[in-house]
């Protein structure tokens, strides 16, 4: 007879040697983009990231950089693995999981089990866990160093846990196990907290177990003690605690006078001693219920502990300290994550609703000299009664997005929306596209890594329909729905047979899924692909995906009569879906060889001169760059600003010290004029008579206070204004020339005064201060932007900027009129690309190279075109063949496919006489471009802006290639087009020239 328990051990402990074998294959070299940077950079120095942090995360991440002992260029790569080791933990906790609702769901008391028992629950666990493990959205997160890998092992764990207990009969071992769970809670809540959405279904498990005869009504009770204690730990322990904490805090320093963390030490004391108090008191009273929910939550709190590495590490002044969360009141804000802003959950306005009032709200408060001063008050929005709705999901105030709803909702222009819309939404939307279809990513199949790509089903496999294009990429992928119906089928098994643990798995499934769905209320355009937020659903499903092994073993073992048989056949005839979900798979995880993310943010920097201001936008245009510069230590004489902060008082404080190699920016104003509450936005006003003002004096009167600048809103609070939108900016051109700061060429463009002029109606605190930058700096220290800043900020200084490679110089030179091209300083640019960019793997075709990469890669061709475009105009004809034979070499189309600027490089190929390269260009293109118009058209798809690229390269392609003499080659395109498009017309987006 089989020994179950060694048996399981072992088959557990093979499965996670397995999955981690495969993660760590396949684990990214180096940061990945978007977080990975960010968290890679904070946790090798513990500083403070995003919030709400993630301080438990850092901590063993930190752990993991030891393992390249002092070797920085190897830190990224085992944190990464440090991913690869907690997602195969979560591998093994699934495969123990899924045993125990294998035993519960055929009544297996311990001891008892036979061998055909045993063979069928190892054959489950090992199928459903290893379609798991190489699920799309899972593997995605277990090869780079995020939260999410950690937080899924959290996840398994405590789910597990809970299982555990169930089966354990005595009292003073349940509630061991029950504080060990608590004290999981705790921990994982300094990492991530999905962990918290599984209390209503673990709530069930303590239902079923302690009440022999379970009913509807209990079910739904429990749901809801379960739900109260989520609501408890994550609205009243984690902000709620520091909440309180404040109150008194403020009361105690403000009211009576005491010293700045007086409140704190009461509320600590008053708190601490009640629940010490309270444990005593249930020893004494033998009151065990009381005793254990009361060491649950110390053993809750324990583990949040954690968090106060957030405060110790913001008041070092790291050089990453987001929010800069140094004291109580700062702390709460970063955790509540109000730098995000309001989104409306269960009542709120509709899109088209108008702003009726503005109330004041809740008082802002920060630390002063020698209390804490109101600042501001919170902003309470009051809008239109008839144009707000319970369950708002069509609720953005932002322009673009309500195009978008109108799009989706097919609603015209003024048209209101109804709540039959906000549904329709709802459903179609957030619960089909931003749900179901990644569900169906991971369970049937994906059609490619194109944004928004749908899911594949089986009948897909067998279709011709796809475009080259598709089918070549590697994420595209089909399971024939192997896995979806295996899933159901354990689904509808576990139903029948075993109804409390469907119950149980099936709240799992829809409280990771579709209720998060609900809860997180998703605008209608996220800035990527979200399906890594729903792997705890996806986890759940892969739990009926073995369930549904036993079945299949259960009915074979009827016709058969013998179990272990029934059990060993059940598993190799299901054997195949793993295998078949790693062989489509692998190539699209298996981020081995990839670098770009890491040395596009090492070009932007090399790009800049030493000692340079540089400034960034989103996310994914910083984290890497603060990865360089923190782990590796990459050109750290670069001070990167991010103008999405530049709006808050902590950053722009922080700007003003020293960091690594870099001195303070140089600011006139003072931290009155930019503290929180101050100048947050300047309304212009432009004044009669007065067409301009010297930015210099308005800095002056800003600083200065002056009355000048107040205006009176409501009869309550003044603000300050600016008087014209054009400021003026002298420049001492002496001291310019003296420094060689005008490129060769442009001597004629040199401006004595530079227009600052602000673009909309108002400014922001961050373009205030990037004024009194620009103003305070003198030329003493060059200042640049990348692409995505210099599109974001409201100042119209586009003319003033000079291209040195991925980067914009500003530079008292004006672009003259007329000019259709940049100011491109070619010398440098060139030297720049050619001699230190770096561009390592981009040449490989078998490196995956996602749709991120891609974009950068497009980013880096077009900044070459424009340096051939510059070199073409000073008729250095050899120096522009290079740097375009040499883009082309770097990135090849067989490793990452010609795009838009591959589009634009055509003409360029053609003016310095590679028609050969040029042609080759247009065929890809071409080909590609007509295959996906055939195939949108066909398959009736809207469309979307690579098929609106692809119809005007097409036309631009036709007659560039008639005027160069390629007739047939123009008229076959143009014949294909409009076979598919019809007659041609318009102009071009690709005519740079």
């Amino acid at each position: 007879m089989l020994d179950y328990k060694k048996v399981n051990n072992i088959t557990g402990w093979l499965v996670f040697v397995v999955s981690t074998l495969v993660y760590v294959l396949t684990v990214e070299q180096t940061a990945s983009f978007w977080d990975p940077g960010e968290f890679i950079a904070v946790s090798y120095k513990l500083q403070v990231p995003h919030p709400p942090g993630a301080p438990f995360f850092l901590l063993i991440y930190r752990m993991f950089a030891f393992f390249a002992f002092g070797d920085t260029l190897q830190v990224a790569y085992w944190m990464n693995v440090g991913s690869a080791v907690f997602s195969g933990l979560t591998i093994l906790f699934l495969f123990w999981s899924i045993t125990l609702f294998g035993r519960k769901l055929f009544q297996i008391k311990n001891g008892e089990e036979s061998k055909g028992q045993t063979i069928s629950l190892m054959g489950a666990g090992l199928i459903g866990s290893l379609v798991y493990t190489f699920t799309d959205s899972f593997w995605f997160s277990a090869v780079e160093a995020e939260v999410y890998a950690m937080s899924s092992f959290f996840t398994a764990i405590v789910i597990w846990a809970f299982l555990k207990w169930d089966t354990i009969e005595d009292p003073k071992e349940e509630n061991r196990w029950m504080l060990f769970i608590a004290y999981l809670v705790g921990l994982s809540i300094g990492v991530h907290l999905l962990n918290l959405v599984t209390l209503p279904a673990l709530a069930l498990i303590y239902y079923f177990k302690k009440y022999p005869q379970p009913n509807l009504k209990g079910g739904v009770i429990a749901i809801g003690l379960g739900g109260i204690a989520l609501i408890i730990i994550n609205n009243f322990i984690i902000p709620g605690l520091p909440s309180v904490a404040g109150s008194i805090e403020i009361f105690f320093v403000n009211s009576i006078g005491l010293p700045f963390g007086s409140g704190i030490v009461v509320f600590s004391t008053l708190f601490l001693g009640t629940l010490v108090y309270g444990i005593l008191y249930s020893i004494k009273k033998q009151r065990a219920g009381l005793n254990t929910i009361l060491l649950s939550l110390t053993f809750i709190l324990i583990g949040y502990a954690s968090y106060a590495l957030i405060i110790i590490r913001a008041n070092q002044n790291p050089v990453i300290n987001e929010n800069a969360p140094k004291d109580i009141i700062s702390y709460i804000s970063y955790l509540k994550r109000e730098q995000y802003g309001y989104r409306p959950l269960l009542h709120g306005q509709y899109f088209d609703a108008e702003l009726k009032d503005q109330k004041e709200g809740a008082p802002i408060y920060l630390k002063g000299k020698d209390k804490y001063e109101v600042v501001d008050y919170s902003t309470l929005n009051v809008y239109d009664p008839e144009r707000t709705t319970i369950l708002p999901r069509i609720y953005s105030t932002q322009e673009r997005h309500k195009q978008i709803y109108r799009s989706k909702l097919g609603l015209r222009e003024g048209q209101k929306p109804t709540f039959g819309d906000n549904l329709y939404f709802m459903f179609s939307h957030q619960l089909g596209h931003m749900y179901w279809r990644y569900f169906m990513w991971n369970f049937s199949g994906r059609e490619s890594d194109f944004s928004d790509a749908p899911w594949l089903g089986i009948t897909d496999f067998f279709s011709d329909k796809f475009p080259d294009y598709i089918k070549e990429n590697k994420a595209h992928n089909n399971y024939l729905m192997l896995p979806l119906i295996l899933g159901i089928i354990g689904l509808l098994f576990q139903a029948k047979v075993d109804t409390r643990s469907f119950y149980v798995n099936a709240m799992l499934f829809l409280m990771m899924g579709v209720v998060l769905v609900l809860y997180l209320n998703s605008p209608p355009v996220e800035p990527r692909e979200r399906d890594y937020i729903y792997v705890g659903s996806f986890y759940a499903f892969a739990i009926w995906i073995g369930i549904g092994v036993l079945a299949l073993s259960h009915w074979i073992g009827k016709l058969n009569k013998n179990l272990a048989v029934s059990g060993i056949i059940a598993t190799l005839i299901t054997f195949p879906i793993p295998v078949l979900m790693a062989g489509q798979n692998w190539d699209d995880h298996n981020r081995h060889g990839r670098y770009f993310s890491v040395d596009s943010a090492r070009n932007f920097l090399a790009s800049c001169a030493p000692n340079a201001i540089l400034f960034t936008g989103g996310d994914n245009d910083t984290f890497p760059l603060w990865y360089v510069q923190e782990v590796e230590g990459f050109r750290t004489d670069v001070r990167v600003v991010v103008l999405s902060y530049f709006d808050t008082d902590w950053y722009v404080e922080q700007l003003t010290r020293p960091v690594n190699e870099s001195a303070p920016l140089p600011f006139s104003l003072e931290y009155k004029n930019y503290r929180k509450g101050t100048n947050d936005v300047l309304y212009v006003m432009d004044r009669q008579n007065l067409e301009a003002i010297s930015a210099k004096e308005y800095l002056r009167l800003l600083k200065s206070e002056s009355d000048l600048l107040k205006l009176t809103s409501g009869g309550r609070s003044t603000f300050n204004m600016v008087p014209s939108r054009n400021l003026i900016l002298d420049v001492d051109i002496e001291k310019v020339y003296n420094q060689g700061l005008i490129p060769e060429g442009m001597e004629d463009l040199i401006v004595d005064q530079m227009n600052l002029r602000v673009k909309g109606n108002y400014l922001t605190k961050g373009n205030m201060m990037l004024i009194d930058l620009i103003a305070s700096n003198n030329w003493e220290r060059p200042i640049y932007f990348n692409n995505t800043s210099l599109a974001t900020i409201t100042l119209d200084i586009e003319d003033y900027v000079v291209m040195e490679g991925l980067t914009y110089r500003l530079l008292p030179v004006r672009k003259p009129q007329g000019m259709r091209t940049e100011l491109v300083n070619t010398d440098i640019a060139y030297q720049n690309v050619l001699e230190k960019f770096a561009f390592r793997g981009m040449d490989n075709p078998d490196n995956y190279f996602d749709d991120e990469f891609r974009r950068f890669t497009s980013n880096h061709r077009s900044a070459i075109n424009s340096i051939a475009i510059a070199l073409l105009d000073e008729d250095d004809l050899d120096r522009a063949a290079e740097i375009l034979k040499f883009s082309i070499q770097v990135m090849p189309h067989e490793a990452v496919p010609y795009d838009l600027a591959s589009g634009q490089m055509v003409p360029l190929f053609f003016e310095v006489g590679e028609d050969d390269l040029a042609l080759d260009i247009v065929e890809k293109l071409s080909h590609k471009s007509v295959q996906m118009l055939e195939f949108y058209t066909r398959e009736d798809r809207v469309f979307d802006r690579e098929a609106m690229i692809s119809i005007e390269m097409l036309k631009f392609f036709i007659p560039l290639l008639e005027e160069r003499g390629y007739t047939e080659l123009s008229s076959q395109i143009k014949k294909d087009f409009e076979r598919v498009m019809g007659p041609i017309g318009g102009g071009s987006m690709l005519d740079r020239r």
